[in-house]
């Protein structure tokens, strides 16, 4: 991660807050379709596909930010990593906030039922349980009070919540997969290029 400081004008400077206006410009959309009432038949149902999804498409873009560097040597992706994890995790807790309060309306006891007999349910809870402690580590001064190398084995945790989330929405379409399955193939991709320079590490290092 890059420690020089940025000036005002050069383009990295408005690469975050650029990013940041335009992660929240789709939530700004759905508060207005809400408002206007035109989420469609089940507006409920429509809030927690599009939360879903973007807390997923957020998530594979910080996944995508080393195997960019690594494939293309494209720095830049690393310098928003943090934010795009960041904003997988907000919008990943805005789709549990809007099935817990708005489809199950806060009752916990239909949620613990909802958990034991939908699996589909309980894994994207899981998930969203492993990016809590991804998303309170994720500054410098957690990272450097565990350590690099720690800091590191924690968050490759995120390939797993990947994992989870694509499992969750594939069992939660039940039909037309062909979305989580291209979310697939691409964090499957993305993992194969980590795996394949990890490899390649280690060999120079054993004929060193």
């Amino acid at each position: 991660m890059a420690t020089g400081v940025v000036s005002r004008g050069s383009p990295d400077a408005w690469l975050k807050p650029g990013v940041l206006v335009g992660a929240l410009v789709p939530l700004v959309a759905l508060a207005v379709r809400a408002g206007l009432g035109t989420l469609g038949a089940n507006p409920i149902a429509e809030l927690l596909n599009q939360f879903g999804l973007l807390a997923l498409i957020f998530l594979v873009a910080s996944l995508a930010a080393t195997p960019l560097k690594l494939l293309l040597d494209w720095k830049w992706p690393l310098r928003i990593r943090r934010l795009l994890g960041l904003l997988a995790f907000f919008y990943a807790s805005l789709h549990l906030l809007t099935y817990a309060l708005l489809d199950r309306a806060g009752e916990l006891s239909t949620l613990l039922v909802d958990l034991g007999k939908r699996p589909f349910i309980a894994v994207g809870f899981f998930a969203w349980l492993l990016l809590v402690p991804l998303a309170i580590t994720s500054t410098n001064d957690m990272q450097k009070r565990l350590g690099f190398a720690r800091w590191k084995r924690l968050h490759q945790l995120s390939y797993l919540v990947g994992c989870l989330a694509i499992v969750h929405f594939w069992w939660r379409v039940k039909k037309d997969v062909s979305e989580p399955m291209t979310y697939g193939l691409l964090l499957a991709l993305l993992l194969a290029v980590r795996l394949h320079a990890s490899w390649k590490t280690r060999q120079r290092a054993r004929y060193q």
